[in-house]
């Protein structure tokens, strides 16, 4: 029995700004600070590889002195609608109804809400009311992919069921407004906000590519390297600038031993489904992958287009080849990295 990916569907919120727009922002926001900083910070968010981003709020709201409890409540009310928007969308494209999904994981680490998202979700279109429920909510950018994982495994051990993995993320609502840290202002310039789900299914007459393989990569002693810290003005990101560097050494062990335990080797994977975590990230794998002959586009045009939406993020480029009818036998991998520090890949085939 296979488990499969049967659609994939992206929701962003209403707000969006090309780069350019926010610049206007930053000259207020950097006012008191030294015209060589602030020459440094626009450089930095015109460099960053994003032309455009989505936010659950606009410019003017991120840029106030709002609230942590004002933050979370505006967090805690737009999730809710990109991910019910989302997960209809992803239905609709399977042909389903909220009805046939027997396991619902919902993935989000920018913002605090008990109960999850899920429960929101299982009220608001009436799905089962014996629905297996698993909301995860602190593994970031790693959590797109860990989340499909999770549900394939649920599959495996159940035929004929079906899974809904919904990752929903508002970076920009972790901004700190009086935080002039390079961590702060790097986060600010690459991140963005969406929603994206994803439908499972070991229905065997059920199409899509099948999961033949998963398995996650856990660094040692690097804790500290990518996170959030809880602080009384909210979630204030941890971001260590070693980041491209630890990927790049730690590469070889990540992706050949994964390849070779399915008999295959790189140069037998025909799609790179990556997680753009930033623009050095995106340099960092795209040197490594060019040397092996392959190309990480749909990755770069993702961060281009919306920015790094943390754990949705790997799940918008996945949609791209989804919605390319890739011919039967192709294999892709899918690689994602996240706070703990940890990769996380999955092995595809069309």
């Amino acid at each position: 029995m296979s488990v499969k990916i049967t659609s994939v569907a992206k929701q962003l919120p209403k707000h969006t700004r090309e780069t350019k727009d926010i610049i206007p922002f930053l000259n207020v926001w950097l006012a008191d600070q030294d015209d060589r900083f602030k020459r440094k910070v626009i450089k930095l968010f015109e460099n960053a590889g994003v032309d455009r981003r989505y936010s659950i709020m606009d410019a003017e709201d991120v840029f106030l002195n709002t609230s942590f409890e004002e933050k979370n409540e505006i967090y805690s009310r737009e999730v809710i609608k990109l991910a019910e928007q989302s997960l209809v969308k992803a239905l609709d494209k399977a042909k389903l109804k909220p009805t046939d999904i027997d396991y619902i994981i919902t993935v989000s680490c920018t913002g605090i809400m008990i109960p999850s998202v899920d429960a929101y979700l299982i009220n608001n279109l009436k799905m089962k009311q014996d629905i297996v429920r698993l909301p995860v909510t602190e593994m970031g950018c790693a959590a797109g992919v860990s989340g499909i994982i999770y549900a394939k495994n649920f599959l495996k051990a159940n035929p004929n069921k079906r899974a809904a993995v919904i990752a929903v993320e508002s970076p920009t609502a972790t901004f700190q407004l009086d935080d002039y840290s390079m961590v702060n202002i790097v986060s600010a310039a690459i991140f963005g906000d969406g929603a994206s789900s994803v439908i499972l299914s070991s229905y065997e007459n059920e199409e899509g590519p099948k999961i033949i393989d998963e398995a996650m990569y856990h660094f040692y002693d690097a804790e500290t390297m990518m996170g959030f810290k809880l602080v009384n003005t909210g979630l204030q990101m941890i971001l260590d600038k070693a980041v491209p560097e630890t990927i790049s050494e730690h590469f070889p062990r990540i992706v050949h031993p994964f390849l070779e335990r399915n008999n295959i080797s790189i140069e037998d994977i025909d799609h790179l489904i990556f997680h753009p975590g930033g623009k050095k990230i995106v340099q960092t794998v795209e040197d490594l992958f060019g040397s092996l002959g392959k190309n990480i586009d749909d990755t770069k045009e993702v961060l281009k287009l919306y920015g790094n939406m943390s754990s949705a993020t790997v799940l918008y480029v996945l949609e791209r080849f989804m919605d390319k009818q890739l011919p039967k036998g192709d294999r892709g991998l899918m690689l994602s990295f996240g706070p703990g520090f940890s990769a996380q890949r999955i092995l595809l085939e069309w």
